[in-house]
């Protein structure tokens, strides 16, 4: 029986890696036609010829997503090779460590180029093509976008905008689903050398996934697959882990509550 991607295009801003590479291969394995878009060459080549060992088509566009032109061009690029785009993934993303209150402006506004507005940028210039498809968007978050934690500098301050904005689009767009996910640490290769540099005199926790908030880390592979599937069912959100959401309904209902757990699972 084909899959329900079988043919369909699949643009992934930040599919050279991590859990974007991992999306990009799940659609791949459905039968989907991938676009792979991001800064680093080298990096999108291997990502490429990865999926190219699954016999699929891949069209390898290098990007960068604060680059309004530029991202223009990936989406004019992949209408042009294949005819139309199905589902835009926006993987790009930074995760960052450090205090807020030790956090300058032009800090937060990196962060907000980077988790937010690029992705602004790639949701404003695909609409149209997916419109025509009444396509899919996927945008990627992280339970810091639904509750902030410690340790964690500017990366929940521009990771809430990406769930006020994917719930802006579901209300406003009839004819295109948004999908917003929400993970918590993912797992991968570097996780514990990656923020060493940033987390110099502050607790050892902080350099841990989560900002040592006690969570077990997310094997990607497992997580693009359920994202698939989430696609394809049309959900409106993935949170994961899903135990999550009680916190941020106690949140809600109490910030003094929801602060005092938040301490009490980074211990």
């Amino acid at each position: 029986m084909p899959s329900h991607w079988n043919n369909k295009v699949v643009v992934i801003a930040g599919g050279s890696m991590g859990l974007g590479r991992a999306i990009a291969t799940a659609f791949a394995e459905q039968g989907a036609k991938i676009v792979l878009a991001a800064r680093n060459e080298d990096q999108l080549a291997h990502a490429a010829d990865d999926l190219r060992t699954l016999a699929v088509d891949v069209l390898v566009v290098p990007t960068d997503i604060l680059d309004t032109s530029q991202v223009e061009r990936l989406f004019i690029k992949a209408v042009e090779h294949y005819g139309q785009i199905d589902v835009l993934v926006n993987a790009v993303g930074k995760s960052l460590r450090g205090k807020a209150i030790d956090s300058d402006a032009k800090e937060f506004r990196e962060a907000l180029e980077i988790n937010f507005l690029g992705l602004v940028n790639c949701t404003h210039a695909a609409l149209p093509y997916l419109k025509r498809q009444k396509g899919v968007i996927v945008n990627i978050a992280s339970l810091a976008g639904k509750s902030a934690a410690l340790h964690m500098g500017a990366y929940p301050a521009s990771k809430f905008p990406v769930v006020a904005y994917s719930q802006q689009l579901r209300l406003e767009l009839d004819d295109v689903h948004t999908l917003l996910v929400c993970p918590g640490p993912i797992r991968r290769d570097d996780a514990k050398e990656r923020y060493e540099t940033m987390t110099q005199g502050m607790p050892a926790s902080a350099a841990r996934p989560g900002g040592g908030v006690q969570l077990s880390m997310i094997d990607p592979e497992w997580l693009a697959r359920r994202i698939v599937k989430a696609c394809e069912r049309r959900k409106a959100e993935l949170v994961v882990p899903a135990k999550a959401r009680l916190l941020f309904a106690i949140t809600q209902l109490s910030p003094t509550v929801g602060d005092w757990l938040l301490r009490r699972m980074s211990r």
